[in-house]
């Protein structure tokens, strides 16, 4: 089995057809269909089934993808490294986060990023806690930021930050709420909230079943932009964490109401696989992205004022002040 040979085969199984895998490694097809064959006779088992559709992969393709995807990862970090040779970081990051996350710090710190690294190449997937947690531990990405799980995970964990999750509502709802809302009273309300399939909605229930409250929401949906569009519109309200609509509340867009008695939060965590080491671009994007929640962190500490938005004035400026201290942090370390 030639290295040569597993690059072929990671390529044809994330390209799905010949003509595009071969495309890809500027080789010609029957080059590529040649080692193929000879891999698949080497392993004893058939791991592309061939149609008109493509090449569809076998389980034992499948399985061999997940074994070796991380190798080629390793692989191409330790050449990054070797072959570095001005000081400047270089290479791909590739991680996952949580959309709530991403809306609320993402833009600010990829501007950052690219202007302190503008030859590393970037790609950022989101989705649920469980499914980025899944791709670390079989190599299809390098590390994620998710809600912290309420299993034990064979991974690297390491906490960010704790988050309040606060109550949403529209700027016209018909209901004159207080800054601090019970957490009992919310049910009463017309509520949008995510699915039970989404890590938030599991962490909001788990405290529903603390305080014996059945939040049983009128509409449900996974899509967090969806639902914020929806409580500014109508007469929903909604639970999320304070991060996700900053820019919302800064602009007026929405009344955001503390909710206690619990005080409603969520633990944001970094995920890492124990072994396989980061590539110095992705710890980088890391350590950077970290500061960037953790400013936000201490920016939303701040209280809600009576009857509506975020408080402006002095804590924007702390905000701010929280931010660009911890980003001179990073350029010191840097």
């Amino acid at each position: 089995m030639e290295f040569r040979q597993i690059q072929y085969f990671v390529c044809l199984f994330e390209e799905g057809t010949v003509t595009r895998a071969a495309k890809r490694l500027n080789i010609v097809q029957p080059a590529l269909s040649m080692q193929i064959a000879k891999l698949e006779e080497e392993v004893g088992q058939r791991l592309f089934d061939r149609s008109t559709q493509g090449m569809q992969p076998t389980a034992a393709g499948r399985q061999m993808y997940r074994l070796f995807l991380p190798v080629l990862r390793d692989f191409a970090h330790a050449r990054e490294q070797v072959m570095r040779t001005d000081g400047e970081l270089g290479g791909h990051v590739n991680v996952g986060m949580i959309a709530s996350i991403a809306q609320g710090v993402l833009s600010d710190m990829l501007i950052e990023f690219s202007m302190r690294h503008p030859k590393v190449n970037v790609t950022l997937t989101d989705g649920y806690s469980t499914m980025l947690a899944d791709w670390v531990a079989g190599g299809q990405i390098e590390a994620a930021i998710i809600n912290k799980p309420r299993r034990p995970l064979a991974l690297n964990v390491e906490h960010i930050a704790d988050e309040d999750l606060v109550l949403l509502t529209s700027v016209n709802h018909h209901q004159a709420l207080p800054a601090n809302v019970p957490f009992r009273m919310v049910p009463t309300l017309e509520l949008a909230l995510p699915t039970r399939h989404h890590g938030l909605r599991g962490i909001l229930e788990s405290f529903a079943q603390a305080e014996d409250v059945d939040l049983a929401p009128t509409c449900e949906t996974d899509s967090i932009v969806s639902i914020v569009k929806l409580v500014e519109r109508t007469q929903f309200a909604t639970l999320l964490p304070r991060v996700a609509v900053r820019r919302r509340l800064e602009r007026g867009h929405l009344r955001c109401h503390n909710v206690v008695s619990p005080r409603l939060s969520r633990q944001v965590v970094c995920v890492t696989h124990p072994r396989r080491p980061l590539s110095p671009a992705t710890t980088a994007f890391l350590a950077m992205l970290n500061l960037h929640i953790r400013a936000l962190e201490g920016e939303s500490s701040t209280p809600a004022r009576e009857g509506g938005t975020q408080a402006g004035g002095v804590s924007e400026t702390l905000g701010e002040q929280a931010a660009q201290a911890a980003l001179a942090q990073l350029r010191g370390a840097g």
